[in-house]
Protein backbone atom coordinates (compact mmCIF):
# COMPACT_ATOMS: atom_id res chain seq x y z
CA UNK A 1 0.00 0.00 0.00
CA UNK A 2 0.86 3.50 -0.79
CA UNK A 3 0.97 5.14 2.30
CA UNK A 4 0.19 9.24 2.76
CA UNK A 5 0.28 10.39 6.40
CA UNK A 6 -0.50 14.15 7.83
CA UNK A 7 0.28 14.95 10.89
CA UNK A 8 -1.83 17.42 11.33
CA UNK A 9 -4.53 15.23 11.38
CA UNK A 10 -3.79 12.20 13.45
CA UNK A 11 -4.56 13.69 16.92
CA UNK A 12 -8.63 15.42 15.51
CA UNK A 13 -11.44 13.43 16.88
CA UNK A 14 -14.33 12.14 15.43
CA UNK A 15 -17.21 9.61 15.13
CA UNK A 16 -15.63 6.86 13.00
CA UNK A 17 -17.09 4.01 15.56
CA UNK A 18 -20.75 5.23 14.44
CA UNK A 19 -19.71 6.20 11.27
CA UNK A 20 -18.31 2.91 10.35
CA UNK A 21 -22.02 1.07 12.19
CA UNK A 22 -23.25 2.12 9.24
CA UNK A 23 -21.45 -0.65 8.02
CA UNK A 24 -21.09 -3.34 10.13
CA UNK A 25 -18.01 -2.41 11.55
CA UNK A 26 -17.99 -4.98 13.45
CA UNK A 27 -16.02 -6.93 10.47
CA UNK A 28 -13.42 -4.57 9.96
CA UNK A 29 -10.81 -6.75 8.88
CA UNK A 30 -7.61 -4.30 10.22
CA UNK A 31 -7.14 -1.01 12.04
CA UNK A 32 -5.55 2.02 10.49
CA UNK A 33 -3.99 3.90 13.57
CA UNK A 34 -3.01 6.90 11.23
CA UNK A 35 -4.96 9.54 9.13
CA UNK A 36 -4.24 9.89 5.21
CA UNK A 37 -5.29 13.53 3.83
CA UNK A 38 -5.18 14.95 0.40
CA UNK A 39 -5.16 19.01 -0.41
CA UNK A 40 -9.25 18.54 -0.79
CA UNK A 41 -11.25 19.96 2.34
CA UNK A 42 -12.33 17.74 4.86
CA UNK A 43 -15.70 17.25 6.35
CA UNK A 44 -17.10 15.69 9.30
CA UNK A 45 -17.26 11.82 9.27
CA UNK A 46 -21.30 12.22 10.34
CA UNK A 47 -22.03 13.95 6.70
CA UNK A 48 -19.36 12.01 4.71
CA UNK A 49 -19.62 8.42 5.36
CA UNK A 50 -23.37 8.25 4.92
CA UNK A 51 -24.48 4.69 3.00
CA UNK A 52 -25.66 6.78 -0.28
CA UNK A 53 -22.36 8.84 -0.78
CA UNK A 54 -20.29 5.77 0.08
CA UNK A 55 -21.59 3.00 -1.80
CA UNK A 56 -24.07 5.34 -4.47
CA UNK A 57 -22.60 8.55 -5.29
CA UNK A 58 -24.31 9.28 -8.53
CA UNK A 59 -21.01 11.06 -9.81
CA UNK A 60 -18.70 9.17 -8.90
CA UNK A 61 -18.07 6.02 -12.06
CA UNK A 62 -18.89 2.23 -11.70
CA UNK A 63 -18.37 -1.08 -13.12
CA UNK A 64 -19.04 -4.66 -13.09
CA UNK A 65 -22.76 -5.65 -12.58
CA UNK A 66 -24.53 -2.58 -11.61
CA UNK A 67 -27.30 -4.50 -10.05
CA UNK A 68 -24.84 -6.65 -8.22
CA UNK A 69 -25.61 -8.02 -4.39
CA UNK A 70 -22.29 -7.24 -3.35
CA UNK A 71 -20.65 -4.10 -3.64
CA UNK A 72 -16.79 -3.01 -3.47
CA UNK A 73 -15.34 0.21 -3.26
CA UNK A 74 -12.11 0.84 -4.19
CA UNK A 75 -10.27 4.45 -3.52
CA UNK A 76 -7.17 4.79 -5.57
CA UNK A 77 -4.46 6.59 -7.20
CA UNK A 78 -3.37 6.33 -10.67
CA UNK A 79 0.57 6.38 -9.74
CA UNK A 80 -0.06 3.64 -6.84
CA UNK A 81 2.21 0.73 -7.90
CA UNK A 82 0.26 -1.51 -5.95
CA UNK A 83 -3.11 0.14 -7.43
CA UNK A 84 -1.82 -0.75 -10.55
CA UNK A 85 -0.47 -4.42 -9.80
CA UNK A 86 -3.66 -5.24 -8.37
CA UNK A 87 -6.18 -3.43 -10.67
CA UNK A 88 -5.96 -6.62 -13.19
CA UNK A 89 -6.62 -9.16 -10.45
CA UNK A 90 -9.30 -6.95 -8.94
CA UNK A 91 -10.91 -6.70 -12.39
CA UNK A 92 -11.04 -10.33 -12.87
CA UNK A 93 -12.59 -10.86 -9.53
CA UNK A 94 -15.47 -8.85 -10.48
CA UNK A 95 -15.86 -10.63 -13.77
CA UNK A 96 -15.43 -13.78 -12.33
CA UNK A 97 -18.00 -13.20 -9.50
CA UNK A 98 -20.23 -11.48 -11.90
CA UNK A 99 -22.60 -10.02 -8.83
CA UNK A 100 -20.24 -7.38 -7.70
CA UNK A 101 -20.42 -3.76 -8.26
CA UNK A 102 -17.38 -2.38 -8.70
CA UNK A 103 -17.25 1.93 -7.72
CA UNK A 104 -14.08 3.49 -8.71
CA UNK A 105 -13.13 6.18 -6.62
CA UNK A 106 -9.96 8.77 -7.60
CA UNK A 107 -7.98 9.90 -4.22
CA UNK A 108 -5.16 11.55 -5.62
CA UNK A 109 -2.75 11.63 -2.57
CA UNK A 110 0.76 11.08 -4.15
CA UNK A 111 0.95 14.50 -5.63
CA UNK A 112 -0.22 17.41 -8.40
CA UNK A 113 0.48 14.84 -11.61
CA UNK A 114 -1.73 12.58 -9.42
CA UNK A 115 -5.08 15.36 -8.93
CA UNK A 116 -4.12 16.46 -12.50
CA UNK A 117 -4.56 12.24 -14.11
CA UNK A 118 -7.50 12.01 -11.67
CA UNK A 119 -9.12 14.69 -12.92
CA UNK A 120 -8.57 14.67 -16.53
CA UNK A 121 -10.23 11.08 -16.00
CA UNK A 122 -13.26 11.94 -14.07
CA UNK A 123 -13.71 14.51 -17.24
CA UNK A 124 -13.76 12.12 -19.71
CA UNK A 125 -17.43 10.91 -18.18
CA UNK A 126 -18.76 13.63 -19.92
CA UNK A 127 -17.93 11.75 -23.25
CA UNK A 128 -18.68 8.54 -21.79
CA UNK A 129 -15.04 7.53 -21.79
CA UNK A 130 -14.37 7.39 -18.13
CA UNK A 131 -13.64 3.89 -18.08
CA UNK A 132 -11.18 3.75 -20.97
CA UNK A 133 -9.58 6.76 -18.87
CA UNK A 134 -9.39 4.81 -15.99
CA UNK A 135 -7.69 1.87 -18.28
CA UNK A 136 -4.82 3.51 -19.66
CA UNK A 137 -3.92 5.78 -16.69
CA UNK A 138 -3.61 2.52 -14.00
CA UNK A 139 -2.61 0.44 -16.81
CA UNK A 140 1.39 2.12 -17.34
CA UNK A 141 4.04 1.12 -15.28
CA UNK A 142 6.04 4.71 -15.82
CA UNK A 143 5.91 7.87 -14.30
CA UNK A 144 2.69 10.31 -15.21
CA UNK A 145 3.49 13.50 -16.59
CA UNK A 146 1.07 16.19 -18.30
CA UNK A 147 1.65 14.65 -21.61
CA UNK A 148 2.21 11.29 -20.87
CA UNK A 149 -1.40 11.48 -19.51
CA UNK A 150 -2.95 13.50 -22.68
CA UNK A 151 -0.85 10.66 -24.96
CA UNK A 152 -2.21 7.97 -22.95
CA UNK A 153 -5.79 9.53 -23.35
CA UNK A 154 -5.19 10.12 -26.85
CA UNK A 155 -3.89 6.74 -27.61
CA UNK A 156 -7.48 5.01 -25.83
CA UNK A 157 -9.25 7.02 -28.34
CA UNK A 158 -10.44 10.34 -26.27
CA UNK A 159 -10.95 13.27 -27.66
CA UNK A 160 -8.40 15.22 -25.40
CA UNK A 161 -9.16 18.87 -26.46
CA UNK A 162 -12.71 17.97 -25.19
CA UNK A 163 -11.54 16.58 -22.07
CA UNK A 164 -9.63 19.81 -21.36
CA UNK A 165 -13.33 21.69 -22.32
CA UNK A 166 -15.13 19.47 -20.29
CA UNK A 167 -13.00 20.03 -17.37
CA UNK A 168 -12.92 23.74 -17.73
CA UNK A 169 -16.20 23.89 -17.31
CA UNK A 170 -17.23 21.16 -14.62
CA UNK A 171 -13.95 22.21 -12.77
CA UNK A 172 -16.33 22.70 -9.40
CA UNK A 173 -18.16 19.18 -9.79
CA UNK A 174 -15.05 17.27 -10.79
CA UNK A 175 -13.34 18.75 -7.44
CA UNK A 176 -16.19 17.78 -5.15
CA UNK A 177 -16.04 14.67 -6.17
CA UNK A 178 -12.90 14.30 -5.49
CA UNK A 179 -13.35 16.36 -2.16
CA UNK A 180 -15.85 13.58 -1.33
CA UNK A 181 -13.61 11.04 -1.95
CA UNK A 182 -11.29 12.17 0.13
CA UNK A 183 -13.64 13.16 3.15
CA UNK A 184 -14.86 9.42 2.99
CA UNK A 185 -11.56 7.93 3.04
CA UNK A 186 -10.16 10.23 5.68
CA UNK A 187 -13.25 9.25 7.62
CA UNK A 188 -12.53 5.61 7.38
CA UNK A 189 -8.99 5.81 8.76
CA UNK A 190 -7.35 4.83 5.06
CA UNK A 191 -3.44 5.46 5.33
CA UNK A 192 -2.94 5.08 1.60
CA UNK A 193 -3.93 3.57 -1.86
CA UNK A 194 -5.29 0.98 -2.52
CA UNK A 195 -8.55 0.97 0.34
CA UNK A 196 -11.58 -0.83 -0.13
CA UNK A 197 -14.67 -1.09 1.20
CA UNK A 198 -16.11 -4.86 0.62
CA UNK A 199 -19.61 -5.29 1.71
CA UNK A 200 -19.71 -4.24 4.85
CA UNK A 201 -15.85 -4.41 5.44
CA UNK A 202 -13.26 -1.91 5.63
CA UNK A 203 -10.22 -3.41 4.05
CA UNK A 204 -7.08 -0.70 3.77
CA UNK A 205 -4.41 -2.39 1.89
CA UNK A 206 -4.11 -4.82 -1.17
CA UNK A 207 -5.36 -8.52 -1.72
CA UNK A 208 -4.48 -11.35 -3.52
CA UNK A 209 -7.73 -13.07 -6.02
CA UNK A 210 -8.23 -15.57 -3.09
CA UNK A 211 -8.45 -13.17 -0.36
CA UNK A 212 -10.81 -10.66 -2.56
CA UNK A 213 -13.06 -13.96 -3.02
CA UNK A 214 -13.07 -14.81 0.44
CA UNK A 215 -14.26 -11.01 1.45
CA UNK A 216 -16.50 -11.44 -0.84
CA UNK A 217 -18.43 -14.82 0.38
CA UNK A 218 -17.91 -12.84 3.34
CA UNK A 219 -19.42 -9.67 3.21
CA UNK A 220 -22.59 -12.11 1.42
CA UNK A 221 -22.91 -14.01 4.85
CA UNK A 222 -22.99 -10.97 6.59
CA UNK A 223 -25.61 -9.70 3.93
CA UNK A 224 -28.14 -12.76 4.64
CA UNK A 225 -27.22 -12.81 8.64
CA UNK A 226 -28.68 -8.93 9.18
Amino acid sequence: MTKVIDPTRLNQKGTRRETLGLFGAGGVMAVATAVPRSAFAAADDEKVLTEALVLRDPDVPVTGNLQGDITIVEWSDYQCPYCRKLEPELRQVVHDDGKVRLVLKDWPILGPISVVAARMALACKFQDKYDQAHDALIGVNSKLTEPRINELLAGAGIDVDRVKRDLAGNAKTIDAILARNNDQATAFGFRGTPSFIVGKFRVPGVLTIAEFEQVIADARKAKISN
